[in-house]
């Protein structure tokens, strides 16, 4: 068999598997669209949400990594492995234990990363104004975009704390669960 047979062959294995679970990708994407329009509309409590449930996520992966570290604490690099492991356990205790300044620091990194993802997409865009010819004033919109994201996020702190998280958390859900409404119908009918 050749490389590009195996590739259409997996093709053509994912669509027959899309097309007979289309209910289940249905189903779900439904579910993320009542969740994400949900977040949208309570923000703060979908912020509170995310951070206790990263919290949790810390917390666990902190104790799987202590036991594994202990486990393994001949191998190299194990004070290291040690030190990552408590941290995620602290990280995910204050997560826990004060889940609204927990909000409020998730929310500081939040708007750190759009203006930082913000100013690398305006760089991209001016470099690549040649290449990309008239596709490249997108990409420095959407930097623009984010840029504007980060200064409304990061001028409105601490209030902007109560809903950014929920807020975008919410839209990302409300898409997601779109596209799988889509993909589920396109399979059906396929």
């Amino acid at each position: 068999m050749t490389v590009p047979q195996d590739i259409t062959d997996l093709k053509s294995k994912m669509s027959a598997a899309v097309r007979e679970h289309w209910k289940a990708f249905l189903i779900e994407g439904i579910l993320l669209v009542i969740l994400g329009l949900a977040a949208m509309i309570v923000p703060p409590l979908a912020s509170l949400a995310v951070t206790i449930f990263l919290g949790w996520m810390f917390l666990i992966s902190g104790v799987a990594g202590l036991a594994l570290t202990y486990w393994a604490r001949q191998m190299p690099g194990f004070w290291w492995s040690l030190i990552s492991a408590a941290l995620a356990i602290v990280a995910g205790i204050v997560l826990l234990v004060q889940p609204v300044q927990g909000t409020l620091t998730l929310t500081i990194v939040v708007g750190a990363y759009f203006l930082a993802e913000g100013v690398a997409t305006i760089m991209y865009a001016l470099e690549h104004r040649r290449e990309l010819s008239e596709r490249w004033s997108w990409l420095l919109v959407a930097g623009i975009m984010d840029l504007v994201i980060a200064a409304i996020i990061i001028t409105g702190l601490p209030g902007s704390a109560l809903w950014a998280i929920g807020l975008l958390v919410g839209i990302n859900l409300l898409f997601g669960g779109a596209s799988l409404i889509g993909m589920a119908l396109a399979a059906r009918n396929a």
